[in-house]
């Protein structure tokens, strides 16, 4: 349960159980955040517990302080303290901080300069970056800045930078000095900095993109105080000449070491790509579908014909999702009740991706689906479809439903998608009633089978097959009297499941997309 906070701390237009909602949403996706800090004794105290009010797991490193800001840090209670004696910088403060995080289970930082120049009431907008861009390395770009007062200096600096990071990369973000971002930490362990400053940020970006992370940049708030207030620990002669050098050697290895990693990294990815989708078709076009086309048209079309057709689109899923295992596509099933597909039911389940059909299949051979009219009548293997008795939806409930009660009573279960059509993002569509009616007309169960991740493996309208993990869960049955305790009409039922799986979606990317 989201730990109670105190009310006071709010200002009025906040939201309090929004605050504790958030607290949770942070924590089950593994992103803590980390405040780097040298010598702002003035600011440090705010800032903490600003962010404190947004995220419950903040690690504060002291880099050698000396002016008493470690003393006011051991007297704010909630936070992790990681503190050392003698100024290192701030890439050793980085490095330590994100070594304390992994030590203590989180997936994600978001970093936080101590100076208050951010804003931690901007932390909502990088967790949204997060769940749309899971696995990327957010960078926060600072609104505002070309209108803001700042030195000459300054500025050139950002524009150095930003040149540069495009030189080395090939990838074109307009802030890249922000100290504000959210790092997948997991895709960063183990890399080390040629440089322990301040300029170890943009070094960590520069490796990060070389090795594959993806960098999304999202808009954030940015504080300038007036210039006779601000602390600043940059020293323009030093620092520009030890920038100057660090991005000479970053030129040098982006030629010799990041322009060979990405040919062979894309080549690689490429050719895996090819690969699976010639797999897939191959196996879905060229042998399960004239294969099974051959074996109906061999003598009468009889119900031990049909069972044993099952059997074999059974048998092609498994090749496909199980023992074939797409090349960068790991496929995991989690089935705590013991489910064995035994006793016919009503199989509900997102709509993702042309993968969906085969996670569902794999799981037993007395399965039917209730499809879309285009697949029904597709002229390649519309006809196996329809002899393994998938009926379209269009044909209206009343019409089919004897056909269905016939599928039941020998024992098949019944699945039906029903968003009716795939998402694009993988979102929640609304729940069409027609799997309700045919659980309360039939009197069998509901079974939820909630699947993650086909979607982005094989996104909708593409062929090629991206590197990302499926799973698929299959929950607990829900009996026709606990179906109608959720609602007496159809409607508030498929209101109530739809519900039900946009919370056990999340449950499921939260945890995963750790990982990815």
């Amino acid at each position: 349960m989201p730990e109670v906070i105190d009310e006071r701390l709010y200002t009025k237009d906040q939201n309090l159980s929004a605050i504790n909602a958030q607290h949770s949403l942070l924590h089950d996706r593994g992103i803590c955040v980390i405040i780097p800090t040298y010598n702002n004794v003035g600011t440090i105290a705010d800032v903490v517990h600003r962010t404190l009010l947004q995220c419950k797991d903040v690690i504060v490193v002291s880099d050698g302080c000396t002016d008493g800001t470690l003393e006011v840090l051991q007297g704010i209670e909630g936070i992790t303290l990681v503190a050392y004696p003698k100024n290192a910088g701030k890439g050793t403060a980085l490095k330590r901080g994100f070594k304390k995080a992994l030590e203590m289970g989180f997936a994600y930082a978001i970093t936080i300069d101590a100076d208050g120049q951010h804003y931690p009431e901007d932390i909502p907008l990088m967790l949204k970056a997060n769940q749309e861009h899971p696995g990327c390395l957010i960078v926060g770009q600072r609104k505002g800045l070309e209108t803001m007062e700042r030195s000459g200096g300054s500025k050139f600096a950002n524009a150095f930078s930003n040149f540069w990071f495009t030189v080395q990369t090939g990838c074109r973000l307009k802030d890249t000095q922000t100290g504000y971002r959210l790092y997948p930490l997991k895709k960063l362990y183990g890399l080390s900095f040629l440089t322990s400053r301040y300029e170890a940020e943009l070094e960590l970006m520069v490796f990060a993109s070389w090795h594959g992370v993806k960098l999304v940049s999202t808009p954030v708030n940015v504080f300038y105080p007036p210039r006779e207030e601000r602390v600043s620990h940059f020293r323009p002669g030093l620092d520009f000449t030890r920038i100057s050098i660090l991005n000479t050697i970053l030129c040098i290895l982006a030629l010799v070491y990041a322009l060979p990693l990405c040919i062979i990294r894309k080549t690689l990815g490429f050719l895996r790509n090819l690969y699976s989708v010639i797999f897939f078709l191959v196996a879905t076009l060229l042998l399960m579908t004239p294969i099974a086309m051959i074996y109906l048209k061999i003598g009468m079309i009889t119900e031990q014909k049909r069972d044993t057709l099952h059997k074999m689109l059974q048998f092609f899923s498994k090749v496909i999702i199980l023992w074939h295992k797409i090349p960068g596509v790991k496929f995991s099933c989690g089935n705590p009740n013991k489910e064995d597909f035994s006793k016919p039911a009503v199989i509900i389940s997102n709509h993702q991706s042309h993968l969906d059909l085969m996670t569902l299949l794999i799981h037993s051979p007395k399965i039917v689906v209730l499809t879309n009219d285009w697949v029904w009548h597709n002229p390649f293997y519309g006809y196996v479809i329809r002899n393994a008795e998938f009926y379209p939806v269009s044909a209206g409930m009343e019409n089919i439903m004897p056909k269905l009660k016939s599928l039941v009573e020998r024992g098949y279960s019944i699945a039906v998608y029903p968003e009716g059509t795939r998402s694009a993002d993988c979102s929640i569509g609304r729940f069409h009633q027609g799997a309700f009616h045919i659980a309360n007309t039939l009197g069998i169960d509901i079974l939820p089978m909630v699947l993650y991740g086909a979607g982005k493996a094989m996104p909708k309208k593409e062929m090629w097959i991206h590197r990302w993990p499926i799973r698929i869960e299959i929950d607990k049955r829900i009996s026709t009297e606990e179906l109608q305790s959720y609602g007496e009409t159809l409607k508030s039922q498929a209101s109530y499941m739809r519900k039900y799986y946009k919370r056990r979606y999340a449950e499921m990317a939260n945890k995963i997309e750790q990982d990815v």
